[in-house]
């Protein structure tokens, strides 16, 4: 089969229609707003980590990861609506379904492997999450895939390399880039 210059061209065009409805969407559907999210808490969490010491690292955490956790449903369920399908409730349940798993697992990856430090369970935390993301996104939205895979290179690039900035680099670095992402997603989609 012989394809024309023009219909090339065509083909191409309506591809690049394609991505750009594609992108318009999903900056439209305010998934740009859980990136920043996830990135402030990383920021703030990962900061904390480096520069501060004993209990109060915890209880940042903690608070930083259930106020994130808690502005993600608010907003998730006012936007649900607005991308909702006619499978997204079966689609959801399976996603909820597959993040508790895997948390469950990422719990039995780290009871066995006996991390000996901090950093230690943070890599296993990093990829679980990443493995997930890149799940999710194999799964749902290709879109979503191509972030985690260099946040898992920073992760492992700081954890090797630069022990002793670890948390500064994933918090600088990871939570910073998930912000930026979410920004350029937001302003240039």
């Amino acid at each position: 089969m012989n394809i024309s210059p023009s219909e090339a061209e065509e083909a191409l065009a309506a591809i690049q229609k394609i991505t750009q409805k594609t992108r318009h969407s999903i900056a439209s559907s305010g998934a740009y707003i859980f990136l920043i999210i996830t990135g402030i808490v990383w920021l703030v969490g990962f900061l904390s980590t480096q520069f501060l010491t004993g209990a109060i690292v915890a209880y940042i955490w903690i608070g930083i990861s259930l106020l994130g956790s808690a502005l993600s449903i608010l907003l998730g369920s006012r936007l649900g609506p607005r991308v909702r399908g006619p499978s997204t409730a079966a689609t959801a349940k399976r996603a909820g379904i597959f993040w508790l798993l895997l948390v469950l697992y990422g719990i039995a990856a780290v009871a066995i492997a006996r991390p000996t430090d901090g950093k230690q369970v943070t890599m296993f935390v990093i990829l679980f999450i990443m493995i997930g993301q890149l799940a999710m996104g194999l799964l749902l939205s290709f879109s979503s895939v191509w972030w985690a895979l260099p946040i898992t290179a920073l992760a492992l690039i700081g954890y090797f390399l630069l022990p002793g900035i670890f948390y500064l680099w994933m918090g600088v670095l990871g939570g910073g880039g998930m912000i930026a992402l979410g920004l350029y997603i937001h302003s240039s989609w």
